[in-house]
């Protein structure tokens, strides 16, 4: 069984709320309400980051596309190999839907 660390009252009624969204339109209703700009644009990113680290793409390739920056792209690749398996199981199921 998976334990968070940011486990919380608040975190799992802010996760059962998107589990409940229901297409991508209210998720593009309810993170533009919750995030700024440039958080949902650093997530983008960070996503878009992790696809191309688990494609194979190196890190000069990843930096051209992306723009970001080695210390992101190093942050992300940690997370890839030791952290929670998120990026992991959101690129699967994209993997398996293609």
């Amino acid at each position: 069984m998976y334990e968070s660390k940011i486990k919380s009252e608040a975190m799992d009624k802010l996760f059962a709320a998107v589990a409940r969204l229901e297409n991508e339109e209210e998720c593009y209703r309810f993170f533009e309400d919750l995030c700024t700009i440039n958080e949902l644009q650093a997530m983008a990113q960070r996503y878009e980051v992790a696809r191309m680290l688990k494609k194979g793409d190196t890190y000069i390739a990843v930096a051209e596309k992306t723009g970001a920056s080695s210390a992101t792209i190093s942050r992300v690749n940690r997370c890839l190999l030791y952290g929670a398996k998120g990026y992991n199981i959101a690129i699967e199921r994209e993997n398996a839907e293609e």
